[in-house]
């Protein structure tokens, strides 16, 4: 089966080309994921921002099956690794093997080469595994004995991991959770999403039957596509307001990285191109503040204590920061004034 390609292979997306092809994708998962479309559209978004996806739940409320599913709906190469305490740095990575012909070593790829890496209960490697993903989510490279790889675009990485109070499990590094665009939790199906999955699994896994709806050619027309989409002077303000009051506010000991502000805004484009949009509001951002910074956050001993979470600490910042007001359009920059102005709540 030969996966649709949209217009001219070589030139850009027409908002049309980019709606149909999105629209393919979600569909396509959600014939897996029941009754999760927000979900899936996240992690959508997050492919077209150049990110990487952490999916974080309790077993068995289908984490690996978004995972498999994105993976299955584009046509390019697909890895998995089953993170377990006897993998190696090295199975990750790949190492240099000795050739007794050649006199030689020669360097065997391990499983981190792929457009998409599905990551499998990630928190339950050792934190030196977990680290060497390190390099290659950031830089999109991978350094062995001294020689550097690079890694074929898109990239990107999705990992599900269990809570860090269930048994058997490592907390991921600081370092290795700012990497992650994104974290999300799939949630409890609700009764008619239950029941619609008894009707259409029972005899048979959809996952079986997906096919590709695109490749990784048009995935990555699709992320340049929302990469030009404009954020306004003030949006990005606003962006950068949201993430130094993670920094600022009284129960969080680590705010989040200038990195985070980067992705962000990155993945704010996506959504508003999945929206059809060609602009960045505040609202995107305000929508993507918690599955973005909470992660990212470590609250104060006295936070922990009172039993506050970094998504309630996050969205409580959301709802306390001023949102800039669009004064003309979001392009308008005429006589040098920014498009928005701050106003209350």
């Amino acid at each position: 089966m030969t996966t649709p390609t949209w217009g001219d292979p070589a030139g850009p997306l027409t908002s049309a080309e980019f709606r149909a092809a999105t629209q393919a994708i979600m569909a396509n998962i959600e014939q897996v994921i029941e009754g999760k479309s927000a979900t899936v559209r996240l992690a959508v978004a997050v492919m077209l921002a150049e990110g990487h996806l952490l999916i974080e739940d309790v077993p068995g409320v289908g984490k690996t099956k978004l995972a498999k599913a994105l993976a299955r709906s584009i046509d390019c190469s697909v890895r998995r690794i089953q993170f377990t305490p006897d993998l190696l740095p090295s199975d990750v990575t790949g190492v240099s093997v000795y050739n007794q012909e050649t006199r030689d070593f020669e360097f065997k790829p391990g499983a981190v080469f792929a457009n998409l890496v599905v990551g499998d209960e990630i928190n339950r490697a050792s934190p030196k595994t977990q680290s060497a993903l390190l390099e290659c989510m950031e830089e999109r490279q991978v350094t062995v004995d001294g020689t550097t790889y690079e890694l074929q675009a898109p990239f990107m990485v999705v990992a599900t991991q269990n809570p860090i109070e269930m048994e058997g499990t490592y907390p991921l590094p600081e370092a290795q959770r700012d990497r992650f665009t994104a974290r999300i939790a799939m949630g409890y199906p609700d009764p008619r999403a239950e029941l619609a999955m008894l009707a259409g699994q029972n005899d048979h896994d959809p996952l079986n039957d997906l096919r590709a709806v695109t490749d990784a050619a048009t995935v990555r027309r699709l992320i340049e596509t929302a990469r030009a989409v404009h954020a306004a002077d003030a949006v990005q303000q606003y962006a950068i307001a949201l993430v130094t009051a993670t920094r600022e506010a009284p129960e969080i000991r680590l705010g989040a990285s200038p990195r985070c502000t980067l992705q962000l805004m990155r993945t704010a484009k996506a959504v508003a191109a999945l929206e059809g949009r060609d602009y960045v509001l505040p609202d995107d951002l305000q929508a993507l503040a918690v599955p973005v910074l909470a992660h990212r956050i470590i609250p104060t001993a006295d936070a922990q204590l009172n039993r506050r979470t970094t998504d309630a600490i996050v969205a409580e910042i959301v709802h306390r920061l001023p949102l800039p007001q669009a004064r003309t359009n979001p392009y308008d920059t005429r006589d040098g004034r920014a498009p928005y102005e701050s106003r209350g709540r």
